[in-house]
C-alpha cells in the first residue's frame, strides 16, 4: 500500500532508521572526544609556552580601575597594576616542574 506524503507524492513512505542505529558506537564516541580534547590540551599548552601571561581579568588589561571621568579611582591589586596575569595552564607548568 502507497501513502502520501505532505507533498501529495505517490511514492512509498521512507522509514527513517531506529535510535540505536542512527547512533555510533560508544567507543568511536569516546575516541572522538578523548582526541578533541589532547587536541585542545597540547594547543592550550603551547599557548601557555609562547604566551604565559594574559590580560587580567579584573582590570581588563588596564591595571587600574578608571571613573567615568577618566581618573584612575585605584591601581589594581589582583594584578600588581601590571595589567597581565598568569595563565593557569602556565601555574601547573611551574608547580609540576619544581616538584
Amino acid at each position: 500500500m502507497t501513502h502520501l506524503a505532505a507533498t501529495a507524492t505517490i511514492h512509498h513512505a521512507t522509514t527513517t532508521a531506529t535510535l540505536p542505529d542512527a547512533l555510533p558506537a560508544l567507543p568511536v564516541i569516546l575516541a572522538w572526544l578523548t582526541l578533541a580534547a589532547l587536541v585542545w590540551a597540547l594547543g592550550y599548552a603551547a599557548a601557555c609556552a609562547a604566551a604565559p601571561f594574559a590580560r587580567c581579568r579584573r582590570c581588563d588589561g588596564h591595571g587600574k580601575t578608571i571613573t567615568p571621568k577618566g581618573r584612575v579611582r585605584r591601581w589594581c591589586r589582583h594584578c600588581d597594576a601590571t595589567g597581565l596575569r598568569l595563565r593557569w595552564g602556565r601555574r601547573l607548568f611551574n608547580y609540576l616542574r619544581h616538584l
